[in-house]
């Protein structure tokens, strides 16, 4: 007698006792509340600010005498150069003494020594030689936290002879607050946008669900372009420099719940907002 029709209907009650069990330690899978309405706005503001400080960048040489390429520069005259270099670099820093500056605002560079070279004056048959000759070069930074002084600065730099002014730099004292500044601003822009929105719309403002930065504060020293002209040294007159301002933009998101009867009821239950 073959004994397995008699355990067949034991096997599919396992199955049937095993498949309830599992069906009743089952967690009830309950529906998510819908989410809340809410309001994104999207607001950018800029300060601008006046700078209170500037760095100043300028530059002394001499040159030796031009000598045919074939020839090499004589050691004597090298040295002639930079102690006349040194010496005129001890006078600027002695005008801006003068002016009332510190000695750490003014800041000289090391030595650069290079070839230079310049075309010899035409021969009677036309023919033009290169001469080379060697440049000694000094840079200079000043730094100012006076801008009344830069003027005077300025002045006394193309008095002591500087054969290069390359710009000048307007910077801030305190960059953070500025930047700090504009980035309350945008967000007072964005409160300001969400009330407006709400009101209109008969709603209420809830909780701040999200803040986020779309365009970190950015500071940009501004900077301004200068030569050193002998016909301005001459004349004597003094020049009208005007740093005007620095703009330092930010930008945010926010969202917003909105609560209250009256909230907007739409099916993604959102209100959006950019400028």
């Amino acid at each position: 007698m073959n004994p397995t029709p008699a355990r067949l209907p034991r096997f599919r009650y396992g199955i049937l006792s095993g498949a309830l069990l599992a069906l009743l330690s089952a967690p009830i899978a309950f529906a998510a509340p819908p989410a809340p309405p809410s309001l994104s706005v999207q607001a950018q503001s800029w300060v601008e600010v006046e700078p209170d400080q500037a760095t100043l960048t300028a530059r002394l040489w001499e040159n030796t005498p031009a000598v045919s390429s074939l020839e090499d520069t004589d050691n004597d005259a090298l040295g002639e150069a930079r102690e006349r270099l040194e010496n005129r670099a001890s006078e600027l820093i002695a005008a801006m003494e003068e002016l009332g500056l510190e000695r750490r605002a003014v800041n000289a560079g090391s030595l650069n020594v290079y070839p230079d070279h310049v075309p010899a004056p035409r021969s009677e048959n036309g023919d033009q030689e290169m001469m080379q000759r060697t440049r000694l070069e000094r840079p200079f930074s000043i730094e100012l936290t006076n801008l009344d002084q830069l003027g005077d600065v300025l002045n006394a730099l193309i008095g002591v002879g500087v054969n290069a002014l390359d710009g000048v730099q307007f910077d801030l004292q305190d960059r953070d607050a500025a930047t700090d500044e504009a980035l309350v601003k945008a967000l007072e822009k964005a409160r300001h946008k969400a009330d407006l929105m709400a009101s209109t719309l008969e709603a209420e403002l809830g909780h701040v669900q999200r803040i986020e930065e779309t365009q970190s504060p950015i500071f940009q020293p501004r900077m301004m372009a200068m030569r050193a002209e002998s016909d301005a040294a001459g004349s004597g007159e003094q020049g009208d420099y005007r740093p005007g301002t620095i703009r330092i933009d930010a930008g945010v998101n926010v969202e917003w719940t909105l609560k209250g009867p009256d909230a907007p009821d739409r099916q993604d239950r959102n209100v959006a907002a950019q400028e």
